[in-house]
Formats: C-alpha cells, sequence, structure tokens
C-alpha cells in the first residue's frame, strides 16, 4: 500500500489535474491519496480574512465567495465534461461554499478573527480540492471515496495554526475506516493540513501540512511508501533559483530532510518526518510534471558522500531578538521565565544561542515584534534584563549533510568560502545536530554566500 500527496503546486489548472489522475490510475497497488488546496486559493483565504474583520462588508464576502467559486466551478466542468458525473461533487461545493460564507459573515460581524475561526476558514481550501478531485478520479475510472480529515478521526492536540496529531487516537480511527475500504478496492481521498481537536472543533497543521497529514496516514496505515509529489524534482544541493547549476539529490537521511525543512527548503513540511520515522516507512519526491523522473529517496539509513556536505538551503523569514543583561545567560531560571513568556504570546523560538551578557532569540519576522513586546510589558519583573534588541535585516543559512560535525576542516573550508565572497558571519551555532550546522549572515549577503559555498563543495 502507499500513500500519495499532492501539492498545491500540482494543482493548478485542467493540465495539472489530469496529469494526477493518470499518476493515480496507474498506480496499482491500494492507496489513499491526500490532497492540499488548489495554487494559491489558502493564501487567498488568509489575505482576505484580515479585509472582512469590519462591519459592512458584506457586499465584498460575496464577491470574493462568488469569484472563488466560479473558478472551482470552472476547473469542475473543465476536468469533468459529462454534467451527470460532476454533480456529486457540484453539491459538496455548494454547501463548503455557503458554509464558508456564513463564517466570514461572522467574522465580518464580531470584528475579529479568533484562532479557531481562522483554522477553520483556512481549511476550506482542501475541502474544495477533494471535492474536485473525486469527480475527476471516478471520470477516470479510479473508484473512490473522499474525506474530509476532520470527520474521520485525526485527532489532533487543539494547538490551533500549529497542531499535533495524537498518533494512537488517529491510529485506531484511520484504520477502522480506511482499511475497509481499501480492502474492498476503493481509494480513499483525504484532505490535508488539517485535522480536529477532542472536542471536533478544526486545527490545522500549519504552512505545508498536507505533508504532514500524509506521514500520519502513512504511520497509521502502516503504508510500504509515501510518495509526496511536487512541482520540482526532488531535494536539491541548493535551490536552482540561486545556483543553475544544483544537483538533484538521490537520497537523504529522514534527519537529513528534516533539518533541510527546518532550515527552509519548502519541499516538505518540518514536521512530516517524525511520524513515518517511527516506522521506518521511505519517503519518495516526485514530480508531477516528470513522472518518470528519478526523484528524491528519505529513508532510515543515511550515507555519507565525498563532499560531506550534501545541501545547503537558506531562510529569509528569519529575526533575532536579542537580550542584553550583565548576568542573563547565568542567571538561574532567567531563560525559562523568557522562554514562557514569549511562549505564551503565541511565538514559536526557533533556536536559541546564550553568552554570559546576551540571550539570542530566533524568530519568525513576522513574530518579533510580539516576541518584543510580550517582554517589554514584563515592567521589570524580569530584572536580569538590562535592554533588549530587535535585529531584521538577516538571513540563516544551514549546510547539511551525514557526518559534518565530525569532519575536521569542514567549517574551515565553509567559512573560508564565505570570507572569499566578502561576507560578514554575524553568529555560528553547531552540534544540536549530527547532520547540519547554521550561521547568519545579513540579508542582502545570503545569495552571495550560499553561491561560495556551493561552488566550494561542488
Amino acid at each position: 500500500m502507499k500513500i500519495l500527496k499532492f501539492g498545491g503546486s500540482s494543482l493548478k489548472d485542467t493540465g495539472s489535474i489530469r496529469k494526477i489522475a493518470r499518476i493515480i490510475a496507474a498506480t496499482r497497488e491500494p492507496k489513499v491519496v491526500v490532497f492540499s488546496a488548489f495554487s494559491g486559493v489558502t493564501d487567498r483565504l488568509a489575505g482576505f480574512l484580515s479585509e472582512c474583520q469590519k462591519r459592512g462588508n458584506e457586499n465584498r464576502i460575496k464577491r470574493f465567495v462568488n469569484k472563488l467559486k466560479e473558478e472551482h466551478f470552472l476547473l469542475l466542468k473543465k476536468s469533468v465534461p459529462v454534467r451527470a458525473k460532476q454533480q456529486p461533487a457540484a453539491d459538496a461545493l455548494n454547501n463548503s461554499f455557503n458554509r464558508l460564507e456564513r463564517f466570514l459573515y461572522g467574522v465580518s460581524y464580531v470584528e475579529e478573527i479568533s484562532p479557531r475561526s481562522r483554522d477553520l476558514i483556512l481549511s476550506f481550501g482542501e475541502r474544495f480540492a477533494v471535492a474536485i478531485m473525486s469527480a475527476v478520479l471516478s471520470y477516470a475510472g479510479v473508484k473512490n471515496r473522499s474525506f474530509e480529515s476532520d470527520t474521520i478521526g485525526m485527532i489532533t492536540d487543539g494547538d490551533f495554526g500549529n497542531a499535533t496529531v495524537l498518533l494512537p487516537v488517529a491510529t485506531k480511527n484511520l484504520r477502522r475506516l480506511l482499511l475497509p475500504l481499501l480492502k474492498s478496492g476503493l481509494t480513499p481521498l483525504v484532505t490535508g493540513f488539517f485535522g480536529c481537536d477532542a472536542e471536533s472543533r478544526t486545527t490545522t497543521f500549519g504552512r505545508g501540512g498536507s505533508d504532514y497529514s500524509a506521514s500520519v496516514i502513512a504511520y497509521a496505515l502502516n503504508a510500504r511508501q509515501l510518495e509526496i509529489w511536487k512541482d520540482v524534482d526532488g531535494f536539491m544541493s541548493v535551490s536552482p533559483e540561486i545556483v543553475k547549476q544544483s544537483r538533484l539529490l538521490n537520497v537523504l537521511s529522514y534527519d537529513e530532510a528534516a533539518e533541510l525543512a527546518y532550515f527552509g527548503a519548502e519541499i516538505l513540511h518540518p514536521r512530516m518526518v517524525e511520524p513515518v520515522m517511527l516506522k521506518n516507512i521511505p519517503i519518495m519526491i516526485r514530480n508531477t510534471f516528470n513522472p518518470t523522473g528519478k526523484g528524491t529517496v528519505i529513508a532510515k539509513d543515511g550515507y555519507e558522500i565525498k563532499g560531506v556536505v550534501k545541501s545547503i538551503t537558506y531562510d529569509r523569514n528569519i529575526a533575532v531578538l536579542k537580550i542584553h543583561g550583565a548576568g542573563v545567560g547565568y542567571k538561574l531560571g532567567a531563560l525559562q521565565e523568557i522562554v514562557s513568556r514569549i511562549s505564551r504570546s503565541g511565538v514559536n523560538i526557533k533556536s536559541v544561542i546564550t553568552s554570559q551578557t546576551c540571550i539570542n532569540l530566533f524568530v519568525a519576522k513576522d513574530d518579533l515584534e510580539r516576541a518584543y513586546q510580550s517582554l517589554s510589558a514584563s515592567g521589570g519583573q524580569i530584572r536580569v534584563i538590562e535592554h533588549l534588541e530587535k535585529v531584521k535585516n538577516i538571513a540563516l543559512i544551514g549546510i547539511v549533510g551525514e557526518g559534518l560535525i565530525k569532519t575536521k576542516g569542514l567549517a574551515a573550508r565553509v567559512f573560508q568560502s564565505v570570507a572569499e565572497a566578502d561576507v560578514n558571519v554575524e553568529m555560528i551555532s553547531a552540534g544540536a545536530s549530527s547532520v547540519a550546522y547554521y550561521f547568519i549572515v545579513n540579508d542582502k549577503d545570503v545569495t552571495r554566500a550560499v553561491r561560495a559555498i556551493h561552488q566550494e563543495f561542488f
């Protein structure tokens, strides 16, 4: 059995929809297919939410929903030319769009958006997609049944916007529902990106969370393989946008893939490796538009290449909050109190580097001000803090490869190449992972630094 997942980058238009249908139809073994929203839909929903938090926006809401509805119905009609075959999807779409419109009106009336409402509204892109793909696959001769994942027992911890699936509970529910369907010859189609908490409230997994959904299903059903279908051939030695001669990586370990995702590679959701790693289920990255390509296999056993470094990645959506104080790195409980305050404000701390006089907290750029205010509002309660400093114009560069930490002289090669490119390294962290380390440079220097490192090793 396989789990197949298709992301929004593959779900673009009628042509890509037909390609996906052919790929699924050609997969003869039992399978579950997970879908993201169509390209750009979730971003549009998120963007519109801020606009509709004012009363008197009824006409704007109506226009927004109608335009989105027209686009999805046009995709359905072009992809499924027989009217009778369209009807089940049309009914599901009408129901979903009516619900979406009501929820948007609710946001407008109360003039605010709660985390719960936000997650529910953002989940509609996947609901639209799975309804359409069910009709497309039926028309292509693939017997299927579609499911919305907050109705099939994918129970989470209830953390809106960044939920984690409760694997023992979800496994029991998913096996009970999906295994009989697979045995009967049906292909279950499941919405990615979200589940629900114990009270049936929709909770999302964060941007790119459909990867995580597919990984959970693979874990629950003991799948032989998890296939992630994208619009790229697989993981590369560096982003082709920076280096045209970037090389395809045929094999990565779970640890290498997880670190690359964490350091900014957008191919995978950062947490998707966790469930499949527990059962040693291999992940295959495939290209929807080049289905015969080799792709990248991600599995338990890694291997060390001659040059050690396999991939260089970067993240421009990073900022640092510097917490200065004479004994801030030494005072008992100071770091715990600082982290607790920032976490209570809803900010995720990506990494921490400390010294005797300064604690450096890495956060997303959009979270920097909130993190700053959470400590500024402490009213001097954390006495060891003397002043706070916000650092914005930076980028994180990550170096990944098996054997990286234990290889003598490798760090020297990295930083020598960066120095020769006239780039200053502002901060370094190594040792937290055996396959990766990262450093910070000025944002304007990131392209030059990445190219220099790639030139040195590749």
